[in-house]
């Protein structure tokens, strides 16, 4: 996962220094006639760095609006949080690394390994919390189209709460074991089948959701309030769905980079696409940026909490 330092996510039995992804990448460029793509540690930081102050805004954004204390604000809190955690790892990695190269760090020790276990750990929990925070808000859209009329007995704040804390405890666990025990083939294979084994769960879940939600509708049209209620849990599904496709398109490269850099370093091709590593980690970061502009413009209360936010009225 990393830059320029050891990783934990893919090494192999008896190694006492632990190759980096971008190592892996490095020696795989040596078969192969592709350029490896570098991406400047101040874009890192930046990139980071915004992620961090957005996402920051929409958990005040919530904590502030009492109107927004819903489940689904806060399944959406818990992918602001996933997202903070993955633009903060890779702040505390490129920070790791300047480190190292002024020889404050060695790349070895002790200290350095048990920081690298850390940070690996961070990065793990953000992926997992990210794709568990997506299926928490998927079934809760899922439960306010098919059964609008019952939904705030089936998903009260306190069952939210519950389906919270036993994701994230399920997510930090599973993400110490993943760091711990990296370098057996029987950690490394679960973790990558598991992000397309979710990405596909979900992907049927809105394909069921959309297919069933037109008859549905006609169902309840005959109740003047729950067409208005319809056509706003559709406008949330819909927001969902851009949730995911972002979350593809970031997150997927650098699944697919760990399954090459672990099963086939060897092969041209495989190194090829290893060769933009950078631009990989940079676009996890940049799903951090993204998700909360979507929030905003899909969210009419969002964006009038953020101008109260940003706009004092005037005194008259």
């Amino acid at each position: 996962m990393s830059t320029e330092r050891p990783s934990n996510l893919i090494k192999h039995p008896g190694q006492t220094s632990i190759p980096s992804l971008e190592n892996m990448s490095n020696f795989s460029l040596n078969i192969t006639d592709c350029t490896q793509v570098v991406v400047p540690e101040e874009v890192f930081f930046t990139v980071a760095a915004a992620g961090i102050l957005e996402n920051l805004l929409i958990l005040i954004a919530v904590v502030r609006n009492k109107n927004l204390h819903l489940p689904m604000y806060f399944f959406i809190c818990s992918l602001a949080i996933s997202d903070m955690l993955g633009s903060l790892y890779k702040t505390l990695e490129n920070i790791f690394i300047i480190l190292c190269k002024m020889g404050y760090l060695t790349r070895h020790g002790d200290f350095e390994k048990k920081l690298d276990d850390a940070m690996d750990s961070m990065f793990i929990l953000s992926l997992l919390g990210s794709i568990f925070s997506l299926l928490a808000i998927a079934a809760d859209r899922y439960i306010t189209i098919f059964y609008a009329l019952r939904y705030h007995n089936i998903m009260t704040l306190r069952r939210a709460l519950v389906i919270l804390a036993i994701i994230w405890a399920f997510c930090a666990g599973s993400s110490i074991a993943i760091a711990l025990f990296s370098y057996e083939a029987a950690t490394v294979i679960p973790f990558t089948i598991l992000f397309p084994l979710m990405m596909f769960f979900i992907l049927c879940l809105y394909v069921h959701m959309f297919l069933l939600a037109r008859s549905h509708a006609k169902k309840i049209a005959s109740l003047p309030s729950s067409t208005v209620h319809h056509r706003t849990n559709m406008k949330g599904a819909i927001t969902l769905t851009i949730f995911l496709g972002v979350f593809l398109c970031c997150w997927a490269p650098f699944v697919l980079h760990i399954l090459l850099a672990r099963f086939c370093p060897h092969n041209p091709y495989c190194a090829c696409y290893m060769s933009i590593f950078h631009v990989n980690g940079t676009l996890i970061m940049c799903n951090a940026i993204i998700n909360p502009m979507i929030f905003a413009f899909r969210s009419p209360e969002l964006r009038s909490t953020f101008k109260k936010m940003f706009y004092c009225p005037r005194s008259s």
